[in-house]
């Protein structure tokens, strides 16, 4: 294991968190540093610049005004979205930005924010009682960017290509939620120091990495799809998550908590299904006590919440419950 881990193997071959030994200046350091590393994993990435937006259309949903939104973010393929802006807030209001789950679902991306899931019911109604402008986009491969019939074959082309070109799907899938949290950052309704992540299964997983590499991101809340990598091989599913997961090399720089650990000590809640099998609940319980640790030391323990509860890949009626109850208290002023 490289030295630069956060957790070190003694002679003995126990484990000690040197994460949690550090002061906090160190460990901001520590984290900073680990920030570029993250990123140099990603594969070469566009060049970075002030995103714009084309406004195609507006309509009125209920308590809200929808802005159907084509943004440049990458230089190399417009990027549909749809911004949410409550007409109960109060400016500058918080923002969120809403990632859409996989589940090979090509055709939903953006829309899922009005239309939910099977397995999530629409958060649209949420964001405008709460008064939070929300951002939604389409990521690679779906929705308005979905380039082929079938959907999966696209998104295995799009993955071989971008290796072939240097580039990482999910870095590249990363390169543009941080772009378009800069466009929702920006927007005048907005207060840039208020802006939370959210999402459920791919989005679960955009919504950590996210807030791992971007401290704008001041809340995280994700569902069902915190995976503790060595615990998913030891239980033998890396088949249940989709291509865009892997990154090349990563396993020898990074461990789940040791991404996660890059988001102490902003507020961080994870929810997820003790029979979800994309979720191990040994692996959620380690990257759990890890955590813990750290906001005992450089943050409030209250601030960090990963639980798992009796359920599938999911949001329950109890998971609902929670996060709407961390909107209220972390971002939401309505």
């Amino acid at each position: 294991m490289p030295a630069n881990y956060a957790n070190e193997v003694n002679e003995d071959n126990t484990m000690t968190d040197s994460a949690s030994q550090m002061n906090a200046a160190d460990f901001a350091s520590y984290q900073q540093r680990r920030r570029k590393e993250l990123w140099g994993l990603l594969g070469d990435l566009p060049p970075w610049r002030k995103p714009a937006a084309r406004l195609l259309r507006t309509e009125e949903g209920p308590g809200y005004r929808l802005e159907h939104l084509e943004l440049d973010t990458n230089g190399i393929e417009p990027v549909p979205a749809l911004l949410l802006v409550p007409h109960k807030r109060r400016d500058p209001a918080p923002g969120l930005l809403y990632l859409h789950a996989h589940g090979d679902q090509y055709e939903m991306g953006k829309e899922e924010l009005i239309e939910g899931l099977e397995m999530l019911q629409a958060y649209a109604p949420v964001c405008a009682e709460k008064g939070l402008v929300t951002l939604a986009i389409d990521n690679w491969c779906f929705s308005g960017r979905r380039h082929c019939q079938d959907g999966r074959q696209g998104e295995h082309d799009a993955f071989k290509l971008m290796l072939w070109r240097g580039q990482v799907l999910w870095g590249m899938m990363l390169f543009d939620q941080v772009q378009a949290l800069t466009y929702l950052a920006g927007r005048p309704e907005v207060d840039p120091q208020r802006i939370g992540a959210f999402g459920l299964s791919m989005g679960s997983t955009m919504a950590w990495w996210l807030a791992a590499l971007d401290t704008r991101v001041r809340l995280c809340v994700d569902l069902c799809c915190l995976t503790d990598f060595e615990e998913l091989i030891r239980t033998g599913n890396l088949a249940g998550h989709g291509v865009y997961y892997y990154v090349p090399r990563l396993l020898q720089h990074f461990q789940t908590h040791e991404i996660r650990e890059l988001i102490v000590p902003r507020p961080q809640l994870s929810l997820n299904g003790r029979r979800d099998p994309l979720t191990p609940p040994a692996g959620v319980e380690r990257v759990r006590d890890h955590l813990a640790l750290l906001y005992e030391k450089y943050g409030r323990p209250d601030e960090c919440r990963v639980e798992l509860f009796d359920c599938g890949h999911e949001e329950t009626p109890e998971i609902r419950a929670v996060v709407l109850d961390w909107l209220d208290e972390h971002l939401a002023i309505v």
